[in-house]
């Protein structure tokens, strides 16, 4: 199993790229279709959702594979290839692994955690296997991502990260903002520095939509959902009783407010320091800023009556508290589990050269046997039994050592090909091998 994955996501791309690339639960066969049915991919599927779109396939050629898959994505962006390939991630064998591991343990997600995430997971190898794209090495390989996530949310409290990151972050706001930034104050008021208030969230992701059900659980007064795009801002504003609004309106709304919450991660500030001193009505305001790259400009921290609250004021303080050791602990998980795969992986891949081996010491034996009978045919029938079990006894005892070591020596580290040697000291048989085990000197 050779593993390729090429994506885009929140991580490496402004959320105007990402939303020209987001595609509807019905476009996502033809992206599925279209990755199989190139050259060298022999299964593939689709993660996609508002934040990432992922391409996962099995493949026989890294450098063939990897311009086949990312001229699918850099088609549908509609940009061309030297604009779009630096938002463009690759992982290759084990790093595929890691990686999908890290998506549905909800580490890779805007809103840590969160366990939409696995079901999307889920969703990309269900659709596959209806359409005939997903075969042996990525089932098994999805198949092992959903018991990562599901084991990452029943041993760990993950799903709390995201929500901790929101009230860890309100709480400052409502506590004293001259505090160090490694002190959050625990008994500060949420509803007191919530309650009443005009918000406005911007984004419509996940952690925009996390932030919008806490400040409206708050008592929050008045929430605007400012986004590009209306549709999601409509959809979100919905949900909470809240009033949707285009990116365009953003300067007008912050005039009004009292606390603005940012979760976008788009490329360039959204709120310059300028935005927020022109303000016609000057009163208090604060700033949650939850995105990375960061929406807010550091500068309107000096602003008077300003307050800014963003993740590099939270960092240490998160990383010390229970959310932040339910984070690292579901790392620990996910690189157990990475660990345990690839040595199954590694140990399943010398198999057939152990059956081959096998098989050919069947052979050998049955055709002494053949040789034995043509010599003594008179031989009494309880000696020939004897004789050939004391032959299959010695080739046991001769081949046992070789197939435990090679066992053995197929998990660790290093250029050596084990199986591959094996092979070549015993003249295997090449079609009994390579036929079904990983291809070598893939370019």
């Amino acid at each position: 199993m050779s593993v390729l994955v090429v994506g885009i996501s929140h991580n490496t791309a402004p959320v105007a790229l990402l939303e020209r690339l987001a595609m509807t639960r019905d476009e996502v066969p033809k992206l599925v279709h279209d990755a199989s049915t190139c050259a060298h991919v022999n299964e593939a599927t689709v993660i996609a959702t508002c934040n990432r779109l992922e391409l996962y396939a099995d493949v026989d050629r890294f450098h063939g594979s990897v311009e086949e898959l990312s001229t699918l994505l850099v088609d549908r962006a509609g940009e061309t290839t030297g604009a779009m390939l630096p938002h463009l991630y690759v992982h290759y064998d084990d790093g595929a692994v890691s990686h999908l591991f890290q998506v549905a343990a909800g580490l890779d997600s805007m809103a840590v955690g969160e366990g939409q995430i696995l079901g999307q997971t889920r969703e990309a190898l269900r659709m596959g296997q209806e359409l005939g794209t997903v075969g042996p090495a990525l089932n098994v390989l999805f198949q092992q991502a959903l018991r990562v996530g599901k084991r990452s949310r029943a041993e760990t409290g993950i799903d709390r990260a995201a929500p901790s990151l929101v009230t860890a972050a309100l709480e400052r706001v409502g506590g004293d903002p001259t505090a160090p930034d490694d002190e959050l104050d625990p008994t500060a008021d949420l509803r007191s520095s919530v309650g009443g208030k005009r918000v406005v969230v911007v984004g419509a992701g996940a952690m925009a939509g996390l932030a919008t059900a806490t400040v409206a659980r708050l008592g929050a007064e008045d929430i605007v959902v400012v986004n590009r795009s209306a549709e999601r801002a409509q959809r979100l504003a919905g949900e909470h009783g809240a009033r949707p609004a285009l990116l365009a309106d953003l300067e007008a709304e912050l005039a009004h407010a009292d606390l603005v919450v940012t979760c976008a991660g788009a490329t360039g500030v959204l709120v310059t320091a300028d935005m927020v001193a022109s303000r016609p009505v000057q009163k208090p305001i604060s700033f949650v800023d939850l995105a990375l790259p960061h929406d807010v400009d550091p500068a309107v921290a000096d602003l008077p009556g300003v307050t800014l609250v963003d993740l590099a004021s939270l960092a240490e303080a998160l990383h010390a508290s229970e959310a932040g050791r339910e984070v690292l602990e579901v790392r620990r998980i996910v690189t157990e589990e990475v660990g345990a795969f690839l040595a199954a992986r590694r140990s399943a891949s010398v198999t057939p050269t152990v059956v081959a081996l096998r098989s050919m010491a069947t052979s050998v034996v049955d055709a002494e046997m053949t040789r034995l009978d043509h010599r003594l045919p008179d031989l009494d029938p309880a000696v020939r039994t004897e004789v050939l079990h004391a032959v299959r006894r010695v080739a046991d005892k001769l081949l046992h050592e070789p197939t435990v070591r090679v066992k053995e020596l197929a998990n660790e580290t290093g250029a050596v090909s084990y199986a591959a040697a094996l092979a070549e000291l015993f003249a295997l048989d090449p079609e009994a091998v390579t036929a079904v085990t990983r291809p070598e000197g893939l370019s």
